[in-house]
């Protein structure tokens, strides 16, 4: 007698083999990949020129069965054209309504208030957040839609790292020595001074302030050009695994007065690098050091989206990056990824591929973070109920753990 929980199945493509299957099996086979339909709208926030993926990946999704739509023109500022998505298989579509019309949105920039009145019911948002710069309003908008939002800058890989947050600022801290190179050449008004050094003339001298990831790429990239570099961070744990990380002793102190003082006074250039603490950075150089500087000296606050962490900052942008206070150069330029839109959209890119992927074979996103717990710290709204504790205090409203929403589920 036949069984009537058994049923064949043949396999086809050249193997003539039978093979006998539950239909529970089968019937999970057929229905646990979810084909996800994403749309990447235009940035329209200032200066913001990334895209979060580029032409290569989304061949990769669209030939998963992913459907992907783009508004035109969203990746010319990367240098990628239209043709290159249409061609990678994504469609063009000419307004960003049409774009807002995706299961998914997946933009850099996070939306202004007209990019919320267009989003959908119980959509799916992934982009970076910037608390510090929302108002209430933003969150408002999104929970009464039941919008469930990651952030770029909470979410962790199986490791627990911060894998785009990480990339970013290196790609930030080996861009802030390039950018600090052109300020001290004669191309930009500067004192016509290489970075770095040479053969019978004193290398020149590097100040960084804070030995995270920027300081320490900030740090690498210095060296490799012969720089003479001195690390100042209040965290012995980050100064020695930056020591480890580069392979090589070089300066470092904690964030002594004295000590900085002494090191501004003969500093060429001076990274600020220092990480937000209750959301502002901590201001570590007084006005008074910054006039006891070298005359042309520069300094490139990266810490400026955050508040910055020189007294004499004020935000610059990406058009007029730099002002002159006490003779020192000062680049205050919030977003210098965006300066390099074109590597930067390729790191977002590499990040994002591989979690889109995931979420269509696990058969969406609530099964994707059913199933991966470090996955539910990217998410700071859940179908419009706020799982984040720090969006939470920061708003004054209502907050839930996610893990405890998924384990509801059991």
């Amino acid at each position: 007698m036949s069984n009537p929980g058994i049923t064949k199945h043949r396999i086809t493509g050249g193997e003539a083999q039978s093979v006998l299957l539950p239909k529970e099996s089968l019937l999970e086979i057929e229905t646990k990949e979810k084909k996800l339909f994403i749309g990447i709208p235009k940035e329209i926030s200032f200066q913001e020129n990334r895209i979060p993926l580029v032409p290569e990946s989304v061949r990769l999704l669209t030939n998963n069965g992913h459907r992907i739509i783009i508004e035109a023109g969203a990746g010319n500022n990367s240098s990628f054209a239209d043709a290159d998505y249409s061609e990678a298989g994504a469609q063009i579509v000419y307004s960003a309504r049409e774009v807002y019309q995706a299961d998914l949105i997946l933009k850099v920039a996070p939306p202004s208030i007209e990019e919320l009145e267009m989003m959908q019911q119980k959509q799916t948002l992934i982009s970076i957040l910037q608390i510090t710069m929302q108002k209430k309003e933003f969150i408002s908008q999104l929970t009464s839609k039941k919008i469930t939002a990651m952030a770029y800058e909470f979410i962790r890989d199986d490791s627990g790292a911060l894998p785009i947050i990480q990339t970013l600022s290196e790609i930030v801290g080996s861009t802030s020595i390039l950018i600090a190179s052109e300020y001290l050449s004669n191309t930009f008004s500067g004192r016509g001074e290489i970075l770095g050094g040479i053969s019978g003339i004193p290398p020149t001298e590097i100040v960084v302030l804070g030995a995270g990831v920027v300081g320490e790429y900030a740090a690498r990239a210095a060296i490799g050009l012969g720089a003479n570099v001195k690390v100042f961070d209040d965290s012995l744990y980050k100064l020695r695994r930056l020591q480890q990380n580069l392979g090589m002793r070089v300066f470092t102190s904690t964030l002594n007065p004295a000590n900085l003082r002494k090191a501004l006074h003969s500093a060429d250039v001076t990274i600020g690098a220092l990480a937000a603490r209750n959301g502002r950075t901590p201001v570590v150089v007084t006005e008074e050091m910054v006039s006891e500087m070298k005359n042309g000296s520069v300094i490139i606050d990266v810490s400026i989206d955050q508040g910055g962490c020189f007294e004499t900052s004020d935000v610059t942008t990406h058009t007029n990056p730099v002002y002159r206070k006490y003779g020192v150069i000062h680049y205050c330029v919030p977003n210098i990824a965006s300066r390099v839109s074109r590597t930067a959209s390729y790191a977002l890119s590499n990040i994002f591929t591989s979690i889109l992927i995931s979420i269509g074979e696990e058969g969406g996103l609530d099964e994707m973070l059913w199933k991966e717990k470090h996955i539910r710290s990217g998410v700071y709204l859940y179908k419009g109920i706020i799982t984040n504790k720090i969006v939470s205090d920061v708003f004054k409203l209502p907050f839930r753990d996610l893990n405890l929403l998924m384990a509801s589920r059991l």
